[in-house]
């Protein structure tokens, strides 16, 4: 690791996770550059309350279940990811089912012997992708998607597309598929999209998962490595031990 503090990029949402981020980058010896590219539109929607199986895909949606009251009755809970069911236990739900890869396709693959004729309730963002609703439905479940939020991009987000294009980024944390497409929206509006492209081909490019990763190299971003555990702290420890 060069002896100045690394410049690492964040686009994790405006909140107690982009705090976390910078302080966790600031242990590693890091510079954050904090460049939230998410930020969260409620819909004041729950889930269905007649389901056998809800799956809950993130903090914010088990934080916002719990906020309009929801009731999971008698139906299994399944948390993908540490954080999610963290969250869902924090809020007092009772958390039935964490797959061990943290992913879409690794909930699919642990309940796929189970859901032949049950109702499967997905509850989450509108970018979510169809790896959940087609594998369940390939095993035979009767399945319903539930929008309890939009992810928008925020208008002030940009200040990591300007440091890319710049040369002066040396590595960039990419936690969804919509933070890459974000990033390059705002490179395109600009005018900069060569050139923040030329930058992160620089830098060390983490992605989060396999979709992210295929997201970012569709759209000609070079990602540099995706760590077996698919989570921020694991991301930002890979990264940063690659500088």
């Amino acid at each position: 690791m060069p002896e100045d503090r690394p410049a690492v990029a964040v686009f994790r949402p405006a909140d107690e996770r982009i705090e976390a981020a910078v302080d966790l980058l600031d242990s590693l010896g890091a510079e954050a550059v904090p460049d939230p590219m998410l930020a969260v539109e409620p819909t004041d929607a729950v889930p269905r309350t007649d389901a056998d199986y809800v799956v809950l895909t993130s903090k914010t949606g088990a934080e916002l279940v719990a906020e309009a009251g929801w009731d999971a009755g008698s139906a299994t809970v399944c948390a993908i990811g540490d954080p999610t069911a963290a969250a869902l236990a924090g809020e007092g739900y009772h958390v039935d089912v964490v797959p061990a890869e943290f992913s879409s396709a690794g909930l699919v693959s642990e309940l796929a012997d189970a859901v032949d004729g049950a109702r499967v309730e997905v509850a989450r963002s509108d970018h979510g992708s169809a790896v959940l609703l087609e594998g369940f439905e390939d095993a035979g479940a009767y399945v319903h998607e539930t929008v309890l939020y939009r992810l928008v991009r925020p208008p002030d987000a940009g200040v990591s597309v300007e440091r890319a294009a710049a040369g002066t980024l040396d590595a960039a944390l990419f936690t969804s598929s919509l933070t890459v497409e974000h990033f390059l929206e705002i490179a395109a509006e600009r005018g900069e999209v060569d050139a923040a492209r030329a930058g992160l081909g620089d830098a060390v490019v983490g992605a989060i998962g396999q979709p992210t990763r295929d997201t970012a190299e569709d759209a000609g971003v070079e990602v540099d490595l995706v760590p077996d555990r698919a989570d921020f702290e694991t991301l930002a420890h890979a990264v940063v031990a690659d500088l």
